[in-house]
Protein backbone atom coordinates (compact mmCIF):
# COMPACT_ATOMS: atom_id res chain seq x y z
CA UNK A 1 0.00 0.00 0.00
CA UNK A 2 0.88 3.67 -0.77
CA UNK A 3 2.13 5.53 2.10
CA UNK A 4 1.61 8.92 1.18
CA UNK A 5 -1.50 10.07 1.77
CA UNK A 6 -1.26 13.24 1.24
CA UNK A 7 -4.12 15.26 -0.63
CA UNK A 8 -3.55 18.28 -3.35
CA UNK A 9 -5.56 21.30 -3.04
CA UNK A 10 -7.54 22.62 -5.97
CA UNK A 11 -5.72 24.81 -8.38
CA UNK A 12 -7.47 28.13 -7.34
CA UNK A 13 -9.25 27.09 -4.36
CA UNK A 14 -12.67 26.73 -6.65
CA UNK A 15 -14.45 23.08 -6.69
CA UNK A 16 -17.79 23.02 -8.90
CA UNK A 17 -17.46 19.38 -8.83
CA UNK A 18 -15.43 16.60 -6.99
CA UNK A 19 -15.40 12.95 -8.48
CA UNK A 20 -14.68 9.96 -5.86
CA UNK A 21 -13.78 6.84 -7.54
CA UNK A 22 -12.13 4.19 -5.96
CA UNK A 23 -11.56 1.60 -8.33
CA UNK A 24 -9.85 1.54 -11.59
CA UNK A 25 -13.28 0.74 -13.50
CA UNK A 26 -14.91 3.91 -11.76
CA UNK A 27 -11.65 6.04 -12.64
CA UNK A 28 -12.61 4.94 -16.57
CA UNK A 29 -16.27 5.57 -16.29
CA UNK A 30 -15.59 8.70 -14.55
CA UNK A 31 -13.08 10.09 -16.89
CA UNK A 32 -15.81 9.46 -19.87
CA UNK A 33 -18.01 11.71 -17.92
CA UNK A 34 -15.22 14.40 -17.24
CA UNK A 35 -14.46 14.40 -20.90
CA UNK A 36 -18.06 14.78 -21.92
CA UNK A 37 -18.41 17.60 -18.92
CA UNK A 38 -15.79 19.78 -20.07
CA UNK A 39 -16.50 19.33 -23.60
CA UNK A 40 -20.04 20.93 -22.88
CA UNK A 41 -18.76 23.46 -19.88
CA UNK A 42 -15.48 24.21 -20.11
CA UNK A 43 -15.04 26.63 -17.66
CA UNK A 44 -16.20 23.81 -14.57
CA UNK A 45 -13.44 23.14 -12.00
CA UNK A 46 -13.38 19.38 -11.68
CA UNK A 47 -10.80 18.00 -9.01
CA UNK A 48 -11.30 14.12 -8.21
CA UNK A 49 -10.43 11.64 -5.80
CA UNK A 50 -9.55 8.88 -8.14
CA UNK A 51 -6.99 7.83 -11.08
CA UNK A 52 -4.78 8.86 -13.96
CA UNK A 53 -7.48 8.20 -16.28
CA UNK A 54 -9.92 11.13 -14.80
CA UNK A 55 -7.18 13.33 -14.70
CA UNK A 56 -5.85 12.61 -17.94
CA UNK A 57 -9.32 13.98 -19.07
CA UNK A 58 -8.75 17.45 -17.45
CA UNK A 59 -10.26 16.50 -13.93
CA UNK A 60 -7.11 17.72 -10.77
CA UNK A 61 -6.20 14.81 -9.46
CA UNK A 62 -6.54 15.52 -5.49
CA UNK A 63 -5.79 11.80 -4.71
CA UNK A 64 -4.98 8.78 -6.32
CA UNK A 65 -7.83 6.57 -4.08
CA UNK A 66 -7.69 3.85 -6.90
CA UNK A 67 -4.12 3.00 -6.20
CA UNK A 68 -5.12 1.69 -3.13
CA UNK A 69 -8.06 -0.22 -4.68
CA UNK A 70 -8.90 -4.04 -2.26
CA UNK A 71 -11.31 -6.33 -2.65
CA UNK A 72 -13.47 -8.33 -0.27
CA UNK A 73 -13.87 -8.26 4.03
CA UNK A 74 -10.27 -9.43 4.73
CA UNK A 75 -8.73 -7.27 2.47
CA UNK A 76 -10.02 -4.08 3.49
CA UNK A 77 -9.02 -5.31 7.47
CA UNK A 78 -5.74 -5.57 6.70
CA UNK A 79 -5.49 -2.36 5.12
CA UNK A 80 -7.86 -0.61 7.65
CA UNK A 81 -5.81 2.14 9.16
CA UNK A 82 -4.84 3.33 5.89
CA UNK A 83 -8.85 3.67 4.77
CA UNK A 84 -9.31 5.40 7.99
CA UNK A 85 -6.99 8.26 7.25
CA UNK A 86 -7.31 8.28 3.79
CA UNK A 87 -11.65 8.64 4.84
CA UNK A 88 -10.60 11.25 7.30
CA UNK A 89 -8.28 13.46 4.55
CA UNK A 90 -11.14 13.21 2.25
CA UNK A 91 -13.45 14.59 5.05
CA UNK A 92 -11.77 17.45 5.57
CA UNK A 93 -10.54 18.20 2.61
CA UNK A 94 -14.37 18.71 1.65
CA UNK A 95 -14.80 20.55 4.70
CA UNK A 96 -11.89 23.31 3.48
CA UNK A 97 -12.82 23.24 0.15
CA UNK A 98 -16.48 23.43 -0.09
CA UNK A 99 -17.25 21.34 -3.55
CA UNK A 100 -20.51 22.67 -4.42
CA UNK A 101 -21.35 19.03 -6.14
CA UNK A 102 -20.29 15.21 -5.08
CA UNK A 103 -20.54 12.57 -7.39
CA UNK A 104 -19.75 9.46 -5.92
CA UNK A 105 -19.02 6.90 -8.52
CA UNK A 106 -19.52 3.18 -7.59
CA UNK A 107 -17.23 2.39 -4.68
CA UNK A 108 -20.26 1.51 -2.43
CA UNK A 109 -18.18 0.57 0.59
CA UNK A 110 -16.24 4.30 1.10
CA UNK A 111 -18.38 6.11 -0.91
CA UNK A 112 -21.88 5.27 0.83
CA UNK A 113 -20.07 5.83 4.58
CA UNK A 114 -18.99 9.04 2.99
CA UNK A 115 -22.10 9.95 2.15
CA UNK A 116 -23.46 9.28 5.45
CA UNK A 117 -20.53 11.64 7.20
CA UNK A 118 -20.98 14.13 5.39
CA UNK A 119 -25.14 14.31 6.33
CA UNK A 120 -24.02 13.54 10.05
CA UNK A 121 -21.82 16.50 9.85
CA UNK A 122 -24.41 18.58 8.60
CA UNK A 123 -22.45 19.10 5.34
CA UNK A 124 -24.69 17.65 2.92
CA UNK A 125 -28.30 19.02 1.70
CA UNK A 126 -29.61 15.93 3.57
CA UNK A 127 -27.92 17.31 6.08
CA UNK A 128 -28.92 20.68 6.23
CA UNK A 129 -25.73 22.00 4.64
CA UNK A 130 -25.26 23.78 0.70
CA UNK A 131 -23.20 20.18 -0.51
CA UNK A 132 -25.47 18.17 -3.18
CA UNK A 133 -23.86 14.86 -3.18
CA UNK A 134 -24.86 12.50 -5.87
CA UNK A 135 -24.54 8.73 -7.06
CA UNK A 136 -23.16 7.42 -10.55
CA UNK A 137 -23.08 3.71 -10.51
CA UNK A 138 -25.70 1.90 -7.99
CA UNK A 139 -24.50 -0.92 -5.35
CA UNK A 140 -25.47 -4.42 -6.74
CA UNK A 141 -28.52 -4.57 -4.92
CA UNK A 142 -29.95 -6.92 -7.40
CA UNK A 143 -27.33 -9.36 -6.15
CA UNK A 144 -27.10 -8.58 -2.38
CA UNK A 145 -27.81 -6.07 0.57
CA UNK A 146 -31.05 -5.06 -1.02
CA UNK A 147 -32.29 -2.85 2.04
CA UNK A 148 -29.19 -0.30 1.20
CA UNK A 149 -31.73 1.64 -0.81
CA UNK A 150 -33.27 3.03 2.13
CA UNK A 151 -29.99 4.19 3.73
CA UNK A 152 -29.64 5.73 0.25
CA UNK A 153 -33.06 7.58 0.30
CA UNK A 154 -31.73 9.12 3.43
CA UNK A 155 -28.11 10.22 2.63
CA UNK A 156 -27.68 10.94 -1.46
CA UNK A 157 -29.58 13.50 -3.55
CA UNK A 158 -29.63 11.48 -6.88
CA UNK A 159 -28.61 8.76 -7.99
CA UNK A 160 -27.44 7.07 -12.02
CA UNK A 161 -28.11 3.46 -13.17
CA UNK A 162 -25.98 1.90 -15.72
CA UNK A 163 -28.10 -0.91 -15.90
CA UNK A 164 -32.28 -0.58 -17.31
CA UNK A 165 -33.17 -3.08 -14.47
CA UNK A 166 -32.00 -1.30 -11.87
CA UNK A 167 -34.64 1.62 -11.55
CA UNK A 168 -36.88 -0.87 -10.41
CA UNK A 169 -34.38 -1.69 -7.73
CA UNK A 170 -35.83 1.83 -6.10
CA UNK A 171 -39.27 1.85 -6.89
CA UNK A 172 -40.33 1.77 -3.32
CA UNK A 173 -38.27 4.66 -2.30
CA UNK A 174 -38.59 8.79 -2.80
CA UNK A 175 -34.78 8.72 -3.87
CA UNK A 176 -34.57 10.12 -7.20
CA UNK A 177 -33.22 7.69 -10.40
CA UNK A 178 -32.36 7.97 -13.86
CA UNK A 179 -31.67 4.93 -16.42
CA UNK A 180 -28.36 7.14 -17.92
CA UNK A 181 -26.73 4.01 -19.85
CA UNK A 182 -23.71 2.20 -19.30
CA UNK A 183 -20.33 4.00 -20.17
CA UNK A 184 -19.25 1.21 -22.74
CA UNK A 185 -22.65 1.62 -24.62
CA UNK A 186 -22.42 5.81 -25.19
CA UNK A 187 -20.63 7.01 -28.67
CA UNK A 188 -17.20 8.40 -26.81
CA UNK A 189 -16.30 5.12 -25.57
CA UNK A 190 -13.47 3.48 -27.07
CA UNK A 191 -13.29 -0.20 -25.73
CA UNK A 192 -10.00 -1.56 -25.41
CA UNK A 193 -10.30 -4.53 -26.83
CA UNK A 194 -11.45 -5.84 -30.40
CA UNK A 195 -11.94 -9.18 -31.75
CA UNK A 196 -9.06 -10.33 -34.05
CA UNK A 197 -9.19 -14.63 -35.53
CA UNK A 198 -5.09 -14.21 -35.12
CA UNK A 199 -4.94 -12.18 -32.06
CA UNK A 200 -3.65 -13.39 -28.58
CA UNK A 201 -5.36 -15.27 -26.16
CA UNK A 202 -5.58 -12.64 -23.25
CA UNK A 203 -5.40 -13.60 -19.67
CA UNK A 204 -7.42 -10.88 -17.64
CA UNK A 205 -7.44 -11.31 -13.79
CA UNK A 206 -8.66 -8.64 -12.86
CA UNK A 207 -7.46 -4.71 -11.61
CA UNK A 208 -6.53 -5.14 -8.10
CA UNK A 209 -3.64 -6.64 -6.40
CA UNK A 210 -5.30 -9.23 -4.32
CA UNK A 211 -7.69 -10.98 -7.23
CA UNK A 212 -4.54 -11.24 -9.22
CA UNK A 213 -2.54 -13.15 -7.18
CA UNK A 214 -5.82 -15.65 -6.48
CA UNK A 215 -6.92 -16.41 -10.11
CA UNK A 216 -3.43 -15.49 -12.61
CA UNK A 217 -1.61 -18.49 -11.19
CA UNK A 218 -4.36 -20.70 -12.51
CA UNK A 219 -4.51 -18.84 -15.58
CA UNK A 220 -0.93 -19.55 -16.10
CA UNK A 221 -1.55 -23.03 -15.23
CA UNK A 222 -3.48 -23.57 -18.09
CA UNK A 223 -1.11 -22.44 -20.59
CA UNK A 224 1.24 -25.48 -20.61
CA UNK A 225 -1.49 -27.79 -22.23
CA UNK A 226 -2.58 -24.93 -24.50
CA UNK A 227 0.89 -24.55 -26.02
CA UNK A 228 1.68 -28.29 -26.68
CA UNK A 229 -2.20 -28.00 -28.69
CA UNK A 230 -1.58 -24.62 -29.90
CA UNK A 231 2.60 -24.20 -30.57
CA UNK A 232 2.17 -20.58 -32.11
CA UNK A 233 -0.66 -19.15 -29.38
CA UNK A 234 -0.10 -16.03 -28.73
CA UNK A 235 -0.69 -14.49 -25.14
CA UNK A 236 -0.93 -11.05 -23.56
CA UNK A 237 -1.54 -9.99 -19.85
CA UNK A 238 -2.81 -6.02 -19.71
CA UNK A 239 -2.00 -4.30 -16.77
CA UNK A 240 -3.61 -0.82 -15.26
CA UNK A 241 -1.01 0.51 -13.70
CA UNK A 242 2.70 -0.04 -12.50
CA UNK A 243 1.87 -1.55 -9.19
CA UNK A 244 -0.25 -4.31 -11.15
CA UNK A 245 2.78 -4.85 -13.50
CA UNK A 246 5.07 -5.85 -10.89
CA UNK A 247 2.81 -7.97 -9.25
CA UNK A 248 2.56 -10.27 -12.19
CA UNK A 249 5.78 -10.25 -13.40
CA UNK A 250 6.62 -11.58 -10.04
CA UNK A 251 4.11 -14.40 -10.66
CA UNK A 252 5.82 -14.90 -14.16
CA UNK A 253 9.33 -14.80 -13.13
CA UNK A 254 8.85 -18.16 -11.57
CA UNK A 255 7.21 -19.88 -15.02
CA UNK A 256 10.97 -20.49 -16.80
CA UNK A 257 9.14 -22.68 -19.62
CA UNK A 258 6.20 -19.78 -20.46
CA UNK A 259 6.93 -16.75 -19.28
CA UNK A 260 9.11 -15.73 -22.20
CA UNK A 261 6.07 -16.32 -24.39
CA UNK A 262 3.45 -13.80 -22.57
CA UNK A 263 3.75 -10.30 -23.13
CA UNK A 264 2.78 -7.93 -20.32
CA UNK A 265 1.11 -4.54 -21.83
CA UNK A 266 -0.90 -1.66 -21.05
CA UNK A 267 -4.26 -1.82 -20.94
CA UNK A 268 -5.12 1.34 -22.01
CA UNK A 269 -3.85 0.63 -25.60
CA UNK A 270 -5.85 -1.40 -27.82
CA UNK A 271 -5.81 -4.56 -27.73
CA UNK A 272 -6.65 -7.56 -30.28
CA UNK A 273 -7.26 -10.66 -29.17
CA UNK A 274 -8.80 -14.06 -30.34
CA UNK A 275 -10.53 -15.45 -26.83
CA UNK A 276 -10.18 -14.22 -22.99
CA UNK A 277 -9.14 -16.02 -19.81
CA UNK A 278 -11.01 -13.33 -17.65
CA UNK A 279 -12.47 -12.19 -13.63
CA UNK A 280 -16.00 -11.45 -13.78
CA UNK A 281 -14.86 -7.47 -13.51
CA UNK A 282 -15.03 -4.70 -16.08
CA UNK A 283 -13.24 -5.89 -18.42
CA UNK A 284 -15.41 -9.43 -19.00
CA UNK A 285 -17.85 -6.81 -20.40
CA UNK A 286 -15.58 -4.98 -22.36
CA UNK A 287 -14.67 -8.67 -24.13
CA UNK A 288 -18.43 -8.92 -24.54
CA UNK A 289 -19.28 -5.92 -26.33
CA UNK A 290 -16.33 -6.28 -28.47
CA UNK A 291 -17.40 -9.95 -29.38
CA UNK A 292 -14.65 -11.70 -28.11
CA UNK A 293 -15.54 -15.43 -26.54
CA UNK A 294 -13.94 -16.66 -23.30
CA UNK A 295 -13.90 -18.23 -19.86
CA UNK A 296 -15.09 -16.41 -16.77
CA UNK A 297 -13.17 -17.69 -13.58
CA UNK A 298 -12.89 -16.02 -9.81
CA UNK A 299 -11.35 -16.90 -6.68
CA UNK A 300 -12.06 -14.81 -3.50
CA UNK A 301 -11.06 -15.05 0.04
CA UNK A 302 -12.36 -17.89 1.67
CA UNK A 303 -14.16 -16.12 4.42
CA UNK A 304 -15.23 -13.50 1.49
CA UNK A 305 -16.69 -16.66 -0.63
CA UNK A 306 -18.43 -17.84 2.58
CA UNK A 307 -20.35 -14.63 3.76
CA UNK A 308 -20.97 -13.77 -0.47
CA UNK A 309 -22.75 -17.58 -0.61
CA UNK A 310 -25.03 -16.56 1.83
CA UNK A 311 -25.20 -13.06 0.90
CA UNK A 312 -25.65 -13.43 -3.04
CA UNK A 313 -29.02 -14.23 -4.66
CA UNK A 314 -28.29 -14.19 -8.07
CA UNK A 315 -26.71 -17.23 -10.39
CA UNK A 316 -24.11 -15.66 -12.08
CA UNK A 317 -20.80 -13.16 -11.60
CA UNK A 318 -19.81 -11.85 -15.05
CA UNK A 319 -22.45 -9.38 -15.84
CA UNK A 320 -23.17 -10.17 -19.94
CA UNK A 321 -24.32 -13.65 -18.13
CA UNK A 322 -26.65 -10.94 -16.12
CA UNK A 323 -27.75 -9.22 -18.42
CA UNK A 324 -28.63 -12.22 -20.79
CA UNK A 325 -29.53 -14.42 -18.35
CA UNK A 326 -31.78 -16.72 -21.01
CA UNK A 327 -28.34 -17.46 -22.87
CA UNK A 328 -25.12 -16.25 -20.20
CA UNK A 329 -22.37 -16.33 -22.91
CA UNK A 330 -19.43 -17.03 -20.93
CA UNK A 331 -18.96 -20.13 -19.08
CA UNK A 332 -18.55 -19.31 -15.37
CA UNK A 333 -15.89 -21.32 -13.06
CA UNK A 334 -15.25 -20.26 -9.32
CA UNK A 335 -13.32 -21.04 -6.59
CA UNK A 336 -12.19 -24.79 -6.61
CA UNK A 337 -13.71 -25.40 -9.76
CA UNK A 338 -11.69 -22.45 -10.95
CA UNK A 339 -9.12 -24.59 -11.37
CA UNK A 340 -6.55 -26.16 -14.36
CA UNK A 341 -8.40 -28.81 -15.38
CA UNK A 342 -11.68 -27.06 -15.65
CA UNK A 343 -9.99 -24.02 -17.50
CA UNK A 344 -7.93 -26.02 -19.94
CA UNK A 345 -10.88 -28.03 -20.84
CA UNK A 346 -13.11 -24.80 -21.75
CA UNK A 347 -11.20 -22.56 -23.68
CA UNK A 348 -9.50 -24.86 -25.70
CA UNK A 349 -13.39 -25.60 -27.00
CA UNK A 350 -13.15 -21.99 -27.56
CA UNK A 351 -10.39 -21.95 -29.32
CA UNK A 352 -11.21 -25.13 -31.76
CA UNK A 353 -14.85 -23.84 -31.95
CA UNK A 354 -15.21 -21.52 -35.27
CA UNK A 355 -18.82 -20.49 -33.96
CA UNK A 356 -17.50 -18.81 -31.50
CA UNK A 357 -17.01 -15.47 -33.41
CA UNK A 358 -20.10 -15.70 -34.53
CA UNK A 359 -21.94 -16.16 -30.84
CA UNK A 360 -20.21 -13.38 -29.68
CA UNK A 361 -20.88 -11.52 -32.05
CA UNK A 362 -24.78 -11.78 -31.58
CA UNK A 363 -23.83 -11.47 -28.01
CA UNK A 364 -22.51 -7.98 -28.41
CA UNK A 365 -25.09 -6.48 -30.46
CA UNK A 366 -27.95 -7.51 -27.89
CA UNK A 367 -26.18 -6.37 -24.81
CA UNK A 368 -25.37 -2.60 -26.89
CA UNK A 369 -29.02 -2.35 -27.45
CA UNK A 370 -30.01 -3.18 -23.50
CA UNK A 371 -26.92 -0.60 -22.41
CA UNK A 372 -28.22 2.23 -24.58
CA UNK A 373 -30.11 5.39 -23.96
CA UNK A 374 -30.68 8.10 -26.14
CA UNK A 375 -28.12 10.38 -26.43
CA UNK A 376 -29.76 13.45 -24.60
CA UNK A 377 -30.59 11.35 -22.01
CA UNK A 378 -27.13 9.97 -20.98
CA UNK A 379 -24.92 10.69 -18.27
CA UNK A 380 -23.50 14.30 -19.08
CA UNK A 381 -27.18 15.24 -19.87
CA UNK A 382 -28.09 13.85 -16.19
CA UNK A 383 -25.40 15.30 -14.12
CA UNK A 384 -25.46 18.57 -15.88
CA UNK A 385 -29.53 18.62 -14.60
CA UNK A 386 -28.82 17.32 -11.34
CA UNK A 387 -26.49 20.32 -11.06
CA UNK A 388 -28.29 23.27 -12.90
CA UNK A 389 -25.91 23.81 -15.11
CA UNK A 390 -29.39 23.37 -18.51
Amino acid sequence: MIRNLQFNSPPDGTVDLLVVAGEASGDEHSALLVSGLLKKFSNFQISAIGGKRVEKEGAHLVYPLVEHAVVGVVEVLKNYSTFKQIFKNTIEWIIKYKPKTILLVDYPGFNLRLARELKKLGVSVKGGGTVKVLQYISPQLWAWKAKRRFEMEKILDGLGVIFPFEVDCYKDTSLPVAFVGHPFAQSEYKCPISYAPEGPLLLLPGSRVQPVQRILPVFLDTLDPLFIDFPNLQVSIPVPNSQIRTVVESLLSSRATIKDRINVVESDLKMEARAALMSSGTMSLSCAIAGVPGVIAYRAHPLTYLLGRFLVTIPFLGMANILIPEAPPYPEFLQGRANRKNLYQTILKVLQNEDSKENSQFVAKKLLKRLQVPDEQGVVEWLSQEISLV
